[in-house]
């Protein structure tokens, strides 16, 4: 008689990534508290591209290690999104960036984040994140907090520059990605209601 094969416990909370993801949740209040508390702009930014730099660690270990799991499959995504809707927004609040490329990421994140929602809703399959969509957020998590520390007064000014060289790839990466999220959604309409979870797509 054959050995099941084995199958990863996916119902598992307490793993490492799962941990990584809580403590990037919970450096948010601190950034807040650096960027609008303390107004120490140089602080905020480097904390969040700390923030910024580690989201890809969680899934390489998740992945490296077999600590795959169903809470970080929905925990992983939602924090990329908080990082993005808090850290944008804090920067939009103090001016601390191009008002018209903070707009513009924020409302391709509600769209993106909207749509793949309701096509979960809807019952599609999973649509996987493409090359585009993470070069694009690789571009935006360094951009943002590099306008952060060239804002201001005592803002460091070349810093402004190295955002736009990061910033507007990456705009544009994400832009081109969301595009093509459009007929990717509709094929996984297509393919069938039998996934039940949508990965929000980067």
């Amino acid at each position: 008689m054959a050995t099941p094969a084995v199958v990863p416990d996916e119902d598992r909370i307490l793993t490492v990534p799962n941990v990584i993801t809580f403590i990037r949740l919970l450096c948010l209040p601190i950034y807040l508290w650096l960027l609008l508390g303390l107004d120490n702009r140089a602080a905020a930014a480097g904390l969040l591209a700390a923030l910024g730099a580690t989201d890809w660690v969680d899934g390489y270990i998740a992945r490296r290690f077999n600590q795959i799991s169903s809470l970080g499959k929905v925990l992983d995504p939602v924090a990329d999104r908080f990082l993005f809707f808090v850290g944008v927004g804090g920067i939009l609040a103090v001016d601390g960036a191009p008002q018209w490329f903070s707009i513009i990421v924020l409302v391709r994140e509600v769209l993106v984040g909207g749509a793949t929602v309701l096509l979960a809703l809807l019952g599609a399959a999973r649509i996987d994140v493409t090359w585009y969509g993470k070069a694009g957020t690789f571009g935006l998590m360094f951009a943002f907090p590099l306008f952060l520390w060239g804002s201001g007064d005592n803002g460091f000014e070349p810093a402004w520059v190295l955002g736009y060289l990061a910033g507007i790839p990456g705009l544009c990466l994400s832009l081109y990605a969301a595009v093509l999220y459009v007929p990717m959604g509709l094929r996984a309409l297509r393919e069938g209601r039998t996934s039940g979870h949508l990965e929000p797509p980067a």
